[in-house]
């Protein structure tokens, strides 16, 4: 069986552990937050079992799932399974976490829109707990 790399961005820098749980992250900055469009956009890809920590956005975000599979959770809200082609739009100041399942890598393309409005606020780490009986 052909195998074929659905990844058409590089992978990037590992992202800072202080942030990411479970596995190492990778961040590709595709458009840095520079100029008037007032937006972020990174390709960011998951180990298996990688998470981020709980954080929300000032601006709001929104995920454009690649390929993979994956975990999309509001607090206080039960997780979503993420599968390719999934579009989440986070409102601004909602807490939530996202990242890879155990068993496969999650790659996504995350935009922070508003960022005059604040990029990101880092919260607690997601919990093995929270993770393992999602």
């Amino acid at each position: 069986m052909e195998t074929f790399n659905t990844n058409i961005f590089p992978k990037g820098e590992k992202a800072p552990s202080d942030y990411f749980f479970g596995g190492t992250a990778w961040v590709h900055l595709l458009k840095p937050n520079e100029d008037v469009l007032n937006c972020q956009i990174g390709n960011v890809t998951f180990e298996p079992g990688c998470r981020n920590n709980w954080h929300s956005h000032g601006g709001g975000q929104i995920l454009i799932v690649t390929s993979g599979k994956g975990f999309y959770q509001e607090k206080g809200k039960p997780a979503q399974v993420l599968h390719p082609g999934d579009v989440v739009n986070i409102p601004p100041h909602v807490i939530h976490w996202h990242g890879a399942a155990p068993d496969s890598e999650l790659t996504h393309i995350a935009i922070n829109v508003n960022t005059q409005n604040g990029i990101v606020e880092w919260l607690e780490p997601v919990t093995d707990d929270e993770y393992n009986n999602l």
